[in-house]
Formats: C-alpha cells, structure tokens, sequence
C-alpha cells in the first residue's frame, strides 16, 4: 500500500489529460435529447452502432443475443461542473452526480446496457439504447456471467 499527500494527488489530477477515441457512433431515429427516454428499457427504438472499418477484429466475437455494455461520450448536454442533480423531476431531493446516471458529471460518459439483435458487417442493431443519433461510442463491455459459468 502507498499514500499520496493530497495537494500532490490533487496537482497531478489537474495535469493530467486523457486520450480517447471513438469506436463507433449511433445512429437512431431519436434525434433530439427531448425525444430521448431516461432509461433505454423505457422505450428506447432500435440503434444501431457504426464502426469504424479498423474495429473488424475487435466486433468479430459479438453475437446476436449477446448482452453488452456501452460506454458513449455524452456530447450533446452534459455540464462538467455540475456535482449534483435532480433524478426524475424537481420533488425528489437532489443527489450527488457519482450517485446518479445524469449526463452532467465531470467526465460526461454514458453507461447503456443493450442486447445485440443483429449484426451486418460494422454494423450491430441494438435494443434499449436511449442515446442520440451521433452519438460517440468509446468502448463496448460483455456483460459478466456469474463467476460459476466463467
């Protein structure tokens, strides 16, 4: 185990920039935030998520059926000072941002558990997605089986 000093833990957080790139984009009929159900399981139309030509290898192992988690950029709203929020109207208190799914956090990245429905080359048609057309997709992760079937 390692302690840092806070004021050093601190400066070199503020120095401190990460790359990130897109591997996909969305493209659904929901084209405006307004549109956009607060949950993909609330109504959420069918996506589906382009790629880029040099993720062949990466998508191969995907299947139809196949749960997954994406993480998106939420560049559409986010406010990256905001450090609480209101869920689901203004009569229940507000919460901290870590402590919320809401798109304005320091770092405004997306969180969307979707099955795959159907894949077409770079293509993979997704169900339960509540992003907006265009949005950047940064990564996909397989949703965990119970430890005893891994």
């Amino acid at each position: 185990m390692f302690a840092v000093s806070h004021a050093a833990s601190e400066s070199a957080m503020r120095s401190q920039c990460y790359e990130v790139m897109p591997v996909a984009w969305v493209e659904s009929p929901i084209v405006d935030i307004a549109q956009a159900p607060m949950q993909g399981d609330e109504g959420a139309p069918l996506a589906w998520l382009v790629f880029r030509p040099d993720m062949a290898v990466a998508i191969r192992d995907l299947r139809p059926g196949d749960h997954v988690v994406l993480l998106s950029w939420l560049d559409r709203r986010s406010s990256r000072r905001t450090q609480h929020a209101s869920t689901r109207g203004s009569a229940r208190p507000r919460l901290g941002v870590f402590s919320t799914r809401s798109p304005d956090r320091p770092n405004p990245i997306g969180l969307h558990p979707v099955r795959i429905d159907a894949i077409e080359g770079p293509r993979i048609l997704v169900s339960d997605l509540e992003a907006v057309n265009g949005t950047p997709i940064l990564d996909i992760k397989p949703v965990l089986v119970p430890l005893a079937e891994r």
